[in-house]
Formats: structure tokens, C-alpha cells, sequence
């Protein structure tokens, strides 16, 4: 069984900064795609920034040189190093993987889905 979860949201004020986590649970050996999406109220949900296997992190226009995307292999978690917050960054963040893991078989590559975590940057 996989799970993401997600950590790091909250209320900061606009100029401010946050860090999100996204630490993967399971026997994963794997790893296709790792990256966060956010979906704001009454918008579709989009993409923050991805990496897939091999690349450097391909990030939104809206959100570069503001976001940084890194990862630490061993803990199965990765970040999103978020800075200069706007209100436009408002939002409910989720982090996506999709990975293949052995659970009594070899199974995958499937999409996993984070539950989602709350950002709130006030003006």
C-alpha cells in the first residue's frame, strides 16, 4: 500500500515563505514522477512543479524563482520551498507521484494523489 502525506500548509502573510512536504509511505523501487499541484477556489488544479525520472524540475511560469522543488531519496519525501508568497498562491496543494511498488507483487507504475494541504497567503 502507498500513501502520500502532506505537511507544511498554513496562513502566512504575502512576502512570506512556507515549506510543504510530501513523504511516500511503502516498498516503492521505482519512481516515475514526483510533484505538487495546487487548485485554488473555483479553478482547475494545476501543476506547481514536477520532476520526472531523470530531469530537473520543470516549474509554473507563475511561480519561478519563488519555488524550488527538491527531494531526499533516502526519506522517500520531497519539498517545495515556497517564498515571496501572494495571494494568488492561495490555495489547497497536493503532491502526486506515480511509482511502481511491491506489495506481495511488483505493482505499478500507478498515480498516487496527497490529501491536500492548505495555503493561505492574507495581503
Amino acid at each position: 500500500q502507498v500513501q502520500l502525506v502532506e505537511s507544511g500548509g498554513g496562513l502566512v502573510q504575502a512576502g512570506g515563505s512556507l515549506r510543504l512536504s510530501c513523504t511516500a509511505s511503502g516498498n516503492i523501487f521505482s519512481t516515475n514522477l514526483m510533484g505538487w499541484y495546487r487548485q485554488a477556489p473555483g479553478k482547475r488544479r494545476e501543476s506547481v512543479a514536477f520532476v520526472t525520472k531523470g530531469s530537473d524540475p520543470i516549474y509554473a511560469d507563475s511561480v519561478k524563482g519563488r519555488f524550488a522543488f527538491s527531494r531526499d531519496k533516502a526519506k522517500k519525501t520531497w519539498y517545495l520551498e515556497m517564498k515571496n508568497l501572494t495571494p494568488e498562491d492561495t490555495a489547497v496543494y497536493y503532491c502526486r507521484a506515480v511509482l511502481s511498488h511491491v506489495d506481495g507483487v511488483a505493482r505499478g507504475p500507478n498515480e498516487y494523489w496527497g490529501q491536500g494541504t492548505q495555503v493561505t497567503v492574507s495581503s
